[in-house]
């Protein structure tokens, strides 16, 4: 099974309220991310987050604003034949026989 670690930040000020929905066992919100796990930006970031649009606001250009940013820690199909840790400061990193204790 191919596993990808990645550590998420959200500025919760830009969270659109009026997007959030009820459902029936909390409040939630829909999120969108578009990750590169192979080219990082500049801030050694692999994608953003933002709150995700129905398909009539896509059709019409409506964009959410990004919410945050997210950076892969770990990716397991970087290479085929072992798990491979993605380095970055201060990230865990699971070693080879914890990464079964990875809950998914």
């Amino acid at each position: 099974m191919a596993k990808i670690g990645l550590t998420i930040s959200i500025d919760v000020t830009k969270i659109d309220k009026t997007r959030l929905f009820k459902g029936k066992k909390g409040v939630y919100m829909d999120l969108t991310t578009f990750i590169d796990t192979k080219n990082p930006d500049q801030y050694e970031q692999h994608g953003f987050i933002s709150q995700s649009s129905s398909k009539e606001e896509r059709e019409q250009g409506i964009k959410t604003p990004i919410l945050g940013n997210c950076k892969v820690f770990f990716d397991s199909t970087a290479s085929q034949s072992s798990e491979t840790p993605v380095e970055g400061p201060n990230d865990p990193i699971p070693s080879g026989d914890d990464s079964e204790d990875i809950p998914f």
